[in-house]
């Protein structure tokens, strides 16, 4: 017994390392995903160090949830690859060790981590994706880093761009602004030989001084709008020698409310989710059934008080009421037209109608499956977990070929198909294609029979190489490598 305990000591520290180092490595290629993918909002706006590094954390713990099934299938995969090519794993097995044995403590320890991962999801990364988003919005915000260029115009300055042909330290030479604070068409130029810019010392403007210039300011309406091409437009024309302009620029950061965020999904628990799921299902149906009776209420009632407006007094009340064919056909030729113009109005009145409420239901079905989606996705992704460990274990006790490169590459493999089934069925839930259920649990529906089998034929020493298609692949990759060593030995 003291035996095993050594052993699975030994398996969970092989284990635990190479997930530990393969977790944060996938954060981080994660991470510069992310990054690259936001660069131009981060990029240029002079956000200070502190402020990048709360984006970055937050960032990084929204990610997680992708990070951690790929770093548990690469962490056993590896850790069992290992053991396979030292033959340690082949003498736990001649010590009478099963395959189910070895794994019970990798299954504990990533149970554990499945059910950390559920309240992870549910309570962490709610509040992480809301810190994240604000910051995001309050950097895209912020008024971009000060950096005018030379020989080139500037356009950072709303409503304003300025020219500035040479630049030496803080002395700008050669100054052109044009200003549309106005509007387009009553814009305004400066031109200077010299000038200087500053900020303010609370950073909310920008002080430029200007020498020995003029200025071209057009003194039409503002809401004038020039109609022929020739039309003479009148402007004031100002020489100075030094003049001064103020400028509206708030370079401090300003960080954004998160309340705007607050009735959104990604800032739900489970428990907030599913209340509002039901609430949107309520709400529908309400809606739903009051279109219903106020559709119904419309077309077939009130119909013989319309037909008062005009003169059909001969025609008996009952036969008005329930024989509307009968009240046309009596009508006069001008009567008839009215009532079918009327009715034709009427008719559009009510498609329109019809037609806004139906795309209203659409937004509140969307609403609810967003809703419904991000909830399931907290069962899912723990489940996923799971699964990883009765892919990667046994294939790497299948494959048995150690080090980065097989394990690595057979993972990535593995988890790219994941993750375009998952896609898959995320996208047909949300479309409305499929049951949310049905779609979020697609890619658990698939992996599931591929971990039962690939642990069968672990625990029943079956090699990959024993099946046809298997050792076909393996045969054809194998002259790949072998036509390509071949090829750097030529050279």
């Amino acid at each position: 017994m003291a035996g095993l305990k050594h052993i699975d000591r030994y398996v969970l520290s092989k284990f635990l390392k190479t997930f530990v180092v393969t977790f944060l490595g996938a954060v981080f290629i994660f991470l510069m995903q992310f990054s690259i993918r936001y660069v131009d909002d981060l990029v240029g706006k002079g956000v200070g160090i502190g402020v990048l590094g709360q984006f970055f954390f937050y960032a990084a713990l929204s990610l997680v949830p992708m990070a951690l099934p790929l770093s548990l299938l690469i962490g056993s995969l590896m850790t069992f690859s290992n053991l396979g090519e030292k033959l340690e794993l082949l003498a736990m097995k001649a010590a009478g060790i099963s395959l189910f044995r070895i794994l019970a403590p990798l299954t504990i320890v990533v149970g554990l981590i499945s059910v950390g991962s559920f309240f992870f999801a549910d309570n962490v990364l709610p509040k992480s994706q809301v810190k994240m988003w604000t910051l995001l919005f309050s950097i895209r915000q912020k008024s971009p880093e000060l950096d005018i260029p030379e020989g080139s115009f500037y356009d950072g300055i709303e409503n304003r761009q300025i020219y500035v042909e040479k630049k030496r330290g803080d002395l700008l030479l050669g100054v052109v602004i044009y200003d549309y604070t106005r509007g387009f068409n009553n814009a305004s130029i400066l031109i200077a030989d010299t000038g200087t810019l500053r900020m303010t010392d609370d950073k909310r403007n920008l002080v430029l001084d200007l020498h020995s210039g003029e200025s071209f300011e057009s003194t039409q309406e503002e809401s004038r709008s020039i109609r022929h091409s020739n039309e003479v437009i009148p402007f004031r024309h100002e020489s100075f020698s030094h003049k001064r302009i103020i400028i509206d620029f708030d370079a401090n950061f300003n960080m954004l409310s998160s309340d705007f965020l607050e009735t959104q999904y990604v800032s739900k628990n489970i428990d907030q989710l599913q209340a509002t799921v039901d609430s949107i299902n309520r709400q529908t149906e309400a809606f739903c059934q009051d279109q219903v009776t106020k559709f119904k209420s419309n077309c077939y009632t009130g119909a013989s008080e319309r037909f008062r407006e005009y003169e059909v007094s001969e025609i008996d009340e009952s036969k008005r009421a329930f024989h509307p064919d009968s009240v046309y056909a009596a009508l006069s030729v001008n009567n008839r037209l009215l009532v079918a113009h009327k009715a034709q109005q009427l008719a559009q009145v009510s498609r329109n109608e019809v037609e806004q409420k139906y795309y209203d239901i659409l937004w509140l079905n969307s609403e609810m499956r967003r809703n419904g989606i991000e909830r399931l996705k907290r069962f899912t992704l723990a489940f996923a977990c799971f699964i990883f460990l009765f892919i990667g274990a046994p294939l790497g006790a299948i494959i048995r070929k150690g080090g980065v490169g097989w394990p690595l590459v057979s993972s990535v493999l593995l988890f790219i198909t994941y993750y375009i089934i998952d896609n898959t069925g995320y996208k047909m839930a949300r479309e409305g294609i499929w049951s949310l259920e049905g779609g979020m649990w697609f890619s658990s529906f698939i992996l599931l029979p591929v971990g039962i089998i690939l642990t069968y034929l672990a625990a029943t020493e079956k090699k990959l190489t024993d099946y046809k298609f298997f050792r076909t692949l393996f045969n054809f990759m194998g002259s790949l490598r072998k036509k390509k060593h071949g090829q750097t030995a030529t050279n």
